[in-house]
């Protein structure tokens, strides 16, 4: 079976109507939605410098592109797992869901308070970047503290702009996902159309002794091609945007499985295209450790606009990621809250369906990464990133035993080996993320420890108050 072919039973019945009620979250997003939240919040500054990492240690093309499809496959199999878990759990919040409903609550809290700081966190760190290349652009912006009054101000503006509705949110995230794409997609047909005699030099250039790069052999080409694979795994992540708005997806059982295996559909092919562009301008020894070679490539085909050109293309993919990390930071707290795991006032909601004291924290914890930078923080979050996934995979196992019959519109393709690979390869990932980085490791290992009586602490507080969510 196939995932079209499981995606090809019928939809379960739901009211054709959108709910619409006043203090609740409203299910009038859609497919196209749930693409542009994925694509938006995963094409951010991270893919600028990821090429250049890969090829200063895999400096050959077919091993180059090796690792991207590598860390596609691995998003692919988890993408079967979690389009599974998507649609038989449709409720806003992200994979905290799964854990809690599986796992118990202190799992579902560790995974939904990792994923809301490593949200915030990132968001403070797009705001920061979008100050940087502010900077750029227009002098008078330039400065550490210029730069990062644009960043605050930047969070603060779109927070505001979705303050009032999800509908308005989602209107952002469409228009400046679209103008992202539409940006990407230009920039590569340049490169193609305009680049052809520096294709011919890269080329040449290639054949030069003086300009060859030592190629990894034995046990280090093998280190390499981890570290590659590592490298297009985290760059990838975000694909599976949709799931953060599951009580907000029309239909979720029958759209959430398409909107995951779409958005990371779209998210390779906007990669490969995009590296495939940059490889045809640029040779490899001038891509290997360059952390701005789509920025080169651009500068070589448009001449002395070409920084210009790139670094407001770059601003426009920010703005995009922004917005994303404010609509799902939010409704990560608001679930916690919703189910007693955090202070029962965040869980309220306007009459727009917006979660509005997790929106107004979400961009306040933003902020304060944004002004502190806290880099140790944000380091060890990313230990967080992949255990997440595992802990989803090892819920989709015991909820397949626990609750057969719970509704499952769409069933993961391959179970049970495919989400035994899942699993395996995220243990994998962890075990290198250690060896690579003790010091980061070990201090997520103590900070998971002591998160234990943090959570007893806000479960009872937050049993302490009224469990009834309330419309602002």
């Amino acid at each position: 079976m196939t995932p079209s072919d499981s995606l090809a039973a019928d939809a379960p019945v739901r009211p054709t109507h959108p709910r619409k009620e006043k203090g609740r979250l409203l299910q009038v997003l859609g497919v196209g939605f749930g693409i542009a939240v994925a694509v938006g919040n995963t094409i951010s500054a991270g893919f600028v410098r990821t090429p250049g990492d890969i090829a200063a240690r895999l400096p050959n093309h077919w091993l180059f592109f090796s690792v991207w499809f590598g860390g596609a496959l691995y998003a692919l199999v988890g993408a079967f797992q979690l389009a599974e878990l998507g649609s038989a759990i449709p409720r806003s919040g992200g994979q905290y869901n799964f854990s809690r409903r599986a796992i118990g609550d202190f799992a579902g809290f560790i995974v939904g308070w990792s994923d809301w700081l490593s949200t915030c966190g990132t968001t403070g760190a797009v705001g920061i970047v979008i100050g940087e290349y502010m900077a750029h652009l227009f002098p008078v912006l330039d400065g550490a503290s210029r730069i990062k009054i644009t960043a605050v101000s930047v969070i603060v503006l779109f927070a505001l702009l979705q303050w009032k509705s999800i509908s308005m949110g989602s209107k952002v995230q469409n228009f400046t996902t679209l103008l992202k794409g539409f940006a990407f997609f230009a920039i590569v047909v340049a490169c193609f159309v305009f680049g052809g005699d520096l294709h011919h030099a890269a080329t040449s250039q290639q054949t030069t002794p003086s300009t060859s790069i030592a190629f990894p052999v034995g046990a280090a080409l093998i280190t390499a091609l981890l570290f590659g694979i590592q490298a297009t795994i985290y760059t990838y992540d975000g694909w599976d945007g949709v799931i953060y708005f599951g009580d907000e997806i029309k239909n979720p059982g029958y759209l959430v499985p398409r909107a995951i295996f779409a958005s990371l559909f779209s998210i390779v092919v906007i990669y490969l295209l995009v590296n495939a562009a940059v490889l045809y301008v640029l040779p490899m020894n001038e891509i290997a450790g360059n952390n701005f070679s789509l920025g080169l490539a651009a500068e070589r085909v448009f001449g002395l606009h070409g920084d210009f050109i790139f670094r407001s293309i770059m601003v426009l993919a920010l703005f995009s990621s922004l917005n994303a990390l404010h609509l799902m930071g939010a409704r990560v707290i608001y679930a916690m809250s919703r189910d007693g795991l955090f202070f029962r006032a965040v869980s309220r909601i306007n009459k727009g369906g917006t979660p509005t004291l997790g929106l107004l924290l979400s961009a306040m914890v933003g902020v304060a990464f944004a002004i502190f930078s806290f880099d140790r923080v944000i380091a060890m979050l990313a230990f967080f990133f992949v255990t997440n996934y595992l802990l989803s995979f090892i819920s989709l196992f015991l909820l397949r035993r626990r609750e057969p019959e719970l509704p499952r519109p769409y069933r993961a393709w391959g179970y049970p080996y495919t989400t035994a690979i899942a699993l395996l390869g995220s243990i994998a990932f962890l075990v290198e993320a250690i060896r690579e980085d003790p010091t980061n490791s070990y201090l997520t290992l103590i900070a998971l420890a002591c998160s234990y009586p943090v959570y007893r602490i806000l479960k009872l507080a937050s049993g302490a108050q009224p469990s009834e969510a309330s419309s602002v």
